[in-house]
């Protein structure tokens, strides 16, 4: 058992009996990640992915958790990881419909693409998290 599974479990434990049907740690996530506990969130999905590595959803919760690793970046300052984790997570959400899972990546990928501009400007470069409302992330939660 990993370390962090006894913290992973306090943050999904009420999503176990969630009438949506998803998975407690995908649920998890977006209440982690808008909450901006970033690194939970990657935490929190990071131990529904990994089982799952080679199957049909691999690079949709990789995305995801590169998604909430970029902001893990922008937290701690670093603007080049997290446009490089942005830029990652838009490559893997192109290969699933859009919305996937109660997911509508098509509308994140548009903010994606507005942060990693804002992140990269150069000299002007700004951190999406210090000038802008923190991101949120919206789920149908019906399947």
């Amino acid at each position: 058992m990993s370390k962090k599974t006894p913290r992973i479990a306090e943050r999904i434990e009420r999503f176990r009996a969630h009438p949506s049907g998803y998975d407690p740690h995908y649920l998890g996530y977006f209440d982690c990640f808008n909450a901006g506990l970033y690194y939970e969130a990657h935490d929190v999905l990071e131990e529904l992915w990994l089982p799952c590595r080679g199957q049909a959803d691999d690079f949709f919760y990789k995305g995801l958790i590169q998604l909430a690793g970029a902001f893990v970046h922008f937290q701690k300052g670093r603007l080049g990881p997290g446009v490089a984790l942005l830029k990652l997570a838009v490559g893997n959400f192109v290969r699933y419909p859009s919305p996937h899972h109660g997911f509508d990546h098509h509308s994140i990928e548009r903010q994606i693409q507005a942060w990693i501009l804002q992140a990269s400007a150069g000299a002007s470069a700004s951190n999406p998290l210090a000038t802008g409302p923190a991101p949120r992330l919206s789920l149908a939660l019906w399947k």
